[in-house]
C-alpha cells in the first residue's frame, strides 16, 4: 500500500509540474508579443511529454544504480553528467520536433537559439534532480530515525525485561531469610513486596515514568528492606520538589538503590547507611545515591555489575549523550552514585 501510495504521488508530481512548466513557457510565450497557434501547442504537448518520459527513464537508472542508498558527495560528478546527457538528448529531440512539424528556428541567430535552449534544459533537469535527490534523503533519513527508534525499543524492552526476574529473585531471597527467624516480618514483606511489583507492572509498557511514581517504588523498596536488616540499614532521603516535572526510566533508581544495598551495606558486619538526593540545576535533575561501603570495578563478564551496566544502557538508548552517570568512592566510607539527566516532557 505504501508503496502504490508513493507510486501515485510520484506520477502526479511529474504530471502536474512539467504541465505547470509547459503553460508557464506558453504564456511567456503569447507575452513576448507572439501568436500562439495550434501547432505552437502540439510542440509544446510533445515536449512535455519528452520530459516526463526521459526524467521517468533517468529515474529508473537511479534505483537501478542505487545512487538513492548511499547518497554522498562521490554522486555529484555522476550526476552532472547525466543531466549534461539528458539536456543533450533533450536538445536533439527539440531539434527533430521542430523539423517535423515545421517550426521554424530563429534563423538570425541559430547558435544562441541553441545555445539558450541547451542551458534551459540544463537548468529543468537540475531543478529536477536536486528535488528527487532531496525528497528521497529525507525519507531516508526518516526511515533511518524509525528504524533506530525500532531497535532502541526492542532494546529498552529487553533490559526492562531483565529487571523484574531481578528484582523478584532478591525480593524472595529477603523473605525467605525473614520466614524462620521473624514470620510476622516476613509476612509484612509479602505486602512490601507486592505493592512493588503492582507499581514495576502498571509502568512495564512505559519507556519513562515520572519521577514521583519512581519514589514511590524505592520507599515501598526501601520499606522492604528495613523489614530484613533492621538496624543495619539507615535510610534517608532528600527530594528537591522540582524532580517530580521529570521523567525516568522505569526502576532505574530503585535498581541503583538497591545496587547499592546489595553490594554495599549487605556486606558490612554492622551494616550502614543509604541516602538518597536529588536536586534540580540549569534544566537538568540530579540524582546522587551515597551507600556505605567501598566500590571495586569489576572486570571480565561481570564489569561495573548488572544494575549498573543495565542502568547505563539504558541512559544511552534514552538520552544519548545528554545523561551522565558515574560511581566513585567518595572517601574511604562511603560510595557515590551520581545519575544526570535532561527535563523530557513526553513520558
Amino acid at each position: 500500500m505504501e508503496y502504490f501510495s508513493r507510486t501515485r504521488i510520484y506520477w502526479l508530481c511529474q504530471i502536474i509540474g512539467w504541465s505547470s512548466y509547459a503553460i508557464f513557457s506558453l504564456v511567456l510565450y503569447v507575452l513576448s508579443e507572439h501568436q500562439l497557434v495550434p501547432l505552437d501547442i502540439s510542440g509544446q504537448l510533445l515536449l512535455t511529454c519528452y520530459y516526463i518520459f526521459s526524467t521517468h527513464i533517468y529515474r529508473n537508472l537511479i534505483i537501478k544504480w542505487g545512487w538513492l542508498n548511499t547518497i554522498s558527495p562521490n554522486l555529484i560528478p555522476k550526476i552532472i553528467l547525466s543531466i549534461i546527457a539528458l539536456s543533450i538528448s533533450c536538445f536533439l529531440f527539440e531539434i527533430i520536433l521542430n523539423f517535423g512539424l515545421g517550426i521554424a528556428v530563429d534563423a538570425n541567430d541559430p547558435w544562441g537559439w541553441s545555445i539558450a535552449q541547451f542551458f534551459a534544459n540544463l537548468f529543468l533537469y537540475f531543478i529536477w534532480s536536486m528535488v528527487y535527490f532531496v525528497y528521497h534523503y529525507f525519507e531516508n533519513y526518516k526511515s533511518a530515525l524509525k528504524y533506530q527508534a525500532s531497535i532502541n525499543e526492542i532494546q529498552l524492552n529487553k533490559l526492562k525485561s531483565q529487571l523484574n526476574p531481578h528484582f523478584i529473585f532478591n525480593g524472595l531471597n529477603s523473605i525467605r531469610a525473614l520466614i524462620d527467624e521473624n514470620p510476622k516480618k516476613a509476612k509484612v514483606a509479602v505486602t512490601q513486596l507486592s505493592n512493588i511489583l503492582r507499581n514495576s507492572l502498571s509502568m512495564n509498557e512505559k519507556k519513562l515514568v515520572n519521577f514521583t511514581e519512581e519514589l514511590r517504588t524505592v520507599r515501598d523498596y526501601l520499606e522492604l528492606e528495613n523489614v530484613r536488616y533492621e538496624e543495619r540499614l539507615k535510610t534517608i532521603l532528600d527530594i528537591d520538589p522540582e524532580s517530580n516535572r521529570f521523567a525516568v526510566p522505569p526502576l532505574m533508581v530503585q535498581t541503583l538503590v538497591e545496587n547499592g544495598i546489595k553490594h554495599g551495606i549487605a556486606n558490612l558486619v554492622n551494616g550502614g547507611t543509604l541516602k538518597l538526593s536529588t536536586e534540580v540545576q540549569n534544566g537538568q535533575l540530579k540524582i546522587k545515591i551515597k551507600n556505605s561501603g567501598q566500590y571495586h570495578k569489576r572486570t571480565g563478564n561481570g564489569q561495573d555489575g548488572y544494575g549498573i551496566a543495565n542502568t547505563v544502557q539504558r541512559l544511552k538508548l534514552l538520552y544519548g549523550d545528554k545523561a551522565k552517570f558515574n560511581i566513585s568512592n567518595h572517601d574511604h566510607e562511603f560510595v557515590l552514585t551520581e545519575v544526570t539527566i535532561p527535563e523530557l516532557t513526553t513520558l
